[in-house]
């Protein structure tokens, strides 16, 4: 029987290779996905560790430390560096002050994304040299107006010493000088990131305090251990102040990076899992008619004696051959599509640390047992089927079919799962589940309609026929062919719904919350400028002063952000400071009762939420703790509804200002006597001295960066379903080739008759069309409601969120099927056209 097995899959070798490139294509998902995942993972890792070679110990504010007033430790002070560098344990210490700094290229655009733009301090020791970042070439900053840069920002900038620089770290653009070039194992600047330093006292006053630092690093001397040098420096902290090793600093960056990392990888092995389950079809599909077309063999085999088990057994073996070849080629094609993807994000500057690809050994077990499990779990039902035929059909090629009881069990147990699963995703709607309900209940419906397929696909191809009539004959003989084996329509098409699926309810999804969030923005802003960084971190107060002295302005306010203790909480709440007399000018958001009339002094204005779960309303009045332990009592002078992009209490900046340890905006509203134009845009630009850091977004602008984002999303998932759609493509090839062998006789009767070669390839392409469109209606249908479900879900939380159908999207969609249909007949149609009639008839 094992001879015989292994001769079945030699002698099926082109059936049997659509079969191996799904299975193949699932694993080289999931390998490819470990192993990016892993290479990128220990490449960070390495790169942090070697980061932090000289730390064996850091001392940096406790965040979770009770304090005397609301916020957390800002700074660590000269005094306590002092104290710590004395220590007997001490080697060496550093005191750092870091932050955001935005450097321009010599064409004035930002130098990287921005979020990975760092600016620090030089911390020299007693012999003028700070061990963290060596010269290259040059010399380290002394005073104001000099700055040193990486050497890999040098070197795809341009830069040299002696250059002049345009960077920005808050806001104003500030020119400076490189006085050196020098070389870091800081792990941002090898993914890409850039590092500026600046002399000691610079960088205090831009990122710190004069005389205080954002952390403190500790060598320990020879022959002291990091928990003794640990204990050393705990001693002499106060209470709002923490030590960690080295060691447990490198354990919290891996497990950063890890958990980083587990999310992509998670995303990732979601769309291996959708590729195989579709490959699971196509699989299940091919064993089918396999066995179907070796009816009399099996049936021989059994009457000559073999046992049901060896018959399930020789079918077994087949699946494993191919899950083993499908398995190893994967787990290579795995290997290749890391490598590429990694070179694809160094060409979109998306920088990873240098490192090899790693194939852990997890990696390749899980490649082997997916390949192999995947495809002996799709063979086993027709491994059984296969089994029970009896050796009495040895004598006719036909043996028993499925039985009317059998479909009704079918159509029952579908019926079932379709309304419980539809049921669980209307439940899911308002459970506070983070949708565990609704995707339980979607896997289900998707399950429960692929049983009813079969019942599902007479229905919708018997609509499809007044199109099919245009094809004649041909149409008519596809249409036939289609519902002729429901169950092998429904598996084919099934494989194309899900992928559908996923791509229509995501569609759906985005435009409807995009579209809701553009009517948000449209509704709540009405300043025709917002102004922030690149990256968000906070601007300077000087931004807003700028833009205040200018004759258009009409009306400003900067936006600033501050802890504090609320009504005699002892719970960091934020209170946001804005201008009162210009805010209503600004912001048209809608007030239950009270307005922005008023918003000075120890007036506030607060949102709905938080009038509920404290009880106040207009008139009331509550205790409030400031940043700087301050205490003093506001008045609620008006209650509006909170949205996405304003929510809290408001109150003026002249009352919260003078609280702030260090007074910064996060945004500057403004609006301006012309209104929105091209002409004011570039002129509050150049105004603010042309900075790449700052962004000057109308609403329009911020419009487009929602659209950028969802449509990069949206991309990057059509991208991964894509794969998907490829294995939907192999299974009706893989579907219509094996019709094809089996209709060997028939097609070249209908070619005796009179069917000429061309009709004979119209009539494979239509039936291919009618599968592809039956599985794209599903699909599409299927998309809508889930998009609906997760949409009622999302509007909860969002009121100006509604359905928005992306119909031209949705008929695309079809059209795409089609064109699958269309591509995937090519082979099987020419084969068809090409079949000796004469040969043909005399096929058994």
């Amino acid at each position: 029987m094992l001879r015989t097995a292994l001769r079945n899959v030699l002698a099926h070798k082109a059936r049997l290779l659509m079969t191996t490139l799904a299975v193949l294509l699932g694993v080289a998902f999931v390998s490819g996905t470990l192993v990016f995942t892993s290479t990128i993972s220990i490449a960070y890792q390495k790169s942090a560790e070697e980061g932090l070679t000289h730390v064996d110990v850091a001392v940096r504010p406790d965040n979770d430390a009770d304090a005397s007033g609301p916020g957390a430790a800002a700074y660590l002070g000269q005094d306590l560096l002092t104290e710590v560098t004395a220590l007997p344990g001490t080697g060496n210490a550093i005191g750092e002050a870091s932050g955001f700094a935005a450097l321009a290229d010599k064409d004035g655009k930002l130098v990287g994304s921005g979020f990975d733009a760092r600016g620090s301090n030089y911390y020299p020791d007693a012999e003028g040299e700070d061990a963290r970042y060596p010269m290259a070439s040059g010399r380290a900053p002394e005073a104001a107006g000099e700055v040193a840069l990486d050497a890999k920002t040098a070197e795809r900038t341009g830069y040299e010493v002696g250059d002049t620089v345009r960077l920005s770290v808050n806001g104003p653009v500030r020119e400076e000088t490189v006085t050196g070039v020098f070389t870091t194992d800081d792990g941002n600047v090898a993914a890409g990131g850039t590092l500026v330093l600046f002399d000691n006292d610079t960088a205090q006053s831009l990122y710190t305090a004069p005389g205080a630092y954002s952390q403190i690093t500790v060598e320990a001397a020879e022959g002291t251990s990091q928990q003794q040098l640990k204990d050393e420096v705990t001693a002499l902290l106060p209470a709002d102040a923490e030590a960690i090793t080295g060691q447990q600093l490198a354990d919290d960056q891996a497990e950063v990076i890890k958990s980083q990392m587990s999310v992509m990888q998670t995303a990732l092995l979601i769309f291996a899992g959708i590729s195989l389950f579709v490959g699971i079809f196509i699989i299940a599909n091919t064993f089918t008619m396999l066995v179907a077309q070796r009816t009399k063999e099996l049936a021989l085999l059994r009457a000559v004696g073999a046992s049901r088990r060896q018959v399930t057994r020789s079918v077994l073996i087949e699946a494993l051959v191919v899950g083993v070849v499908a398995a190893v080629s994967g787990l290579l094609a795995g290997i290749g599509i890391a490598a590429g993807l990694r070179g694809l994000m160094n060409a979109f500057e998306l920088t990873i640390p240098d490192g090899p690809l790693i194939v852990t050994g997890s990696t390749v077990i899980a490649s082997i047992v997916v390949g192999v499990g995947v495809t002996m779990l799709a063979a086993y039902l027709p491994a059984r089927r296969a089994a029970k035929i009896p050796p009495v059909a040895a004598m006719s090629s036909v043996h028993a079919t499925a039985t009317k009881r059998g479909l009704l069990v079918r159509n029952t147990i579908g019926s079932i799962l379709a309304a419980g699963g539809g049921a669980l995703v209307l439940a899911g709607i308002n459970q506070n589940d983070k949708g565990a309900t609704m995707g339980l209940g979607a896997a289900v419906l998707v399950i429960g309609v692929f049983v009813l397929t079969p019942l599902l696909s007479r229905p919708v191809i018997a609509a499809a026929s007044p199109l099919l009539r245009l094809g004649g004959v041909s149409g008519k003989l596809a249409r036939l062919n289609a519902v002729r084996n429901p169950r092998r329509t429904a598996a084919t098409a099934s494989a194309l719904m899900i992928g559908l699926t996923l791509i229509t309810g995501m569609t759906v999804i985005a435009g409807s919350t995009q579209k809701a969030i553009d009517k948000l923005a449209a509704e709540a802003i009405t300043a025709d400028y917002v102004v922030s960084t690149a990256n968000f971190t906070p601007l300077a107060p000087e931004i807003a002063d700028t833009l205040a002295e200018r004759p258009d302005t009409t009306a400003v306010s900067p936006l600033r952000m501050a802890p504090a203790y609320l009504d005699g909480g002892a719970k960091d709440e934020y209170l946001i400071g804005v201008n009162g007399d210009s805010i209503a000018q600004l912001f048209d958001l809608p007030f239950a009762s009270g307005s922005f009339d008023g918003l000075s002094g120890d007036n506030a204005v607060i949102d709905t939420d938080m009038a509920d779960k404290h009880g106040w309303q207009v008139g009331d009045s509550f205790g409030v703790t400031y940043e700087d332990g301050a205490t003093g009592e506001l008045t609620v002078t008006g209650v509006y509804e909170a949205n996405e992009m304003i929510s809290g209490v408001l109150l003026d900046n002249a009352t919260i200002t003078p609280h702030m340890q260090r007074v910064q905006d996060f945004q500057v509203m403004l609006s301006t006597t012309a209104g929105v134009s091209d002409a004011t845009k570039s002129a509050l630009e150049e105004a603010l001295g042309s900075n790449p850091a700052i962004l000057v977004q109308d609403r329009q602008d911020i419009s487009e960066d929602i659209a950028f984002a969802f449509t990069l999303l949206l991309n990057i998932l059509y991208g991964l379903l894509a794969m998907a759609v490829i294995v939907a493509i192999l299974g009706v090839i893989n579907t219509l080739a094996m019709s094809v062998f089996e209709r060997q006789q028939e097609i070249g009767m209908l070619r005796a008759i009179g069917l000429d070669r061309r009709g004979t390839k119209r009539m494979v392409r239509l039936e291919s069309v009618v599968i592809a469109l039956f599985g794209g209606v599903l699909g599409v249908g299927l998309g809508v409601f889930f998009g609906w479900a997760v949409g009622e879900m999302i509007a909860t939380s969002m009121d100006t969120y509604e359905l928005v159908l992306p119909w031209g999207r949705m008929g695309l969609f079809l059209a795409l099927a089609a064109l699958v249909g269309v591509l995937a007949a090519l082979w099987p149609a020419r084969r068809a056209a090409k079949l000796n009639m004469l040969q043909a008839i005399k096929t058994e």
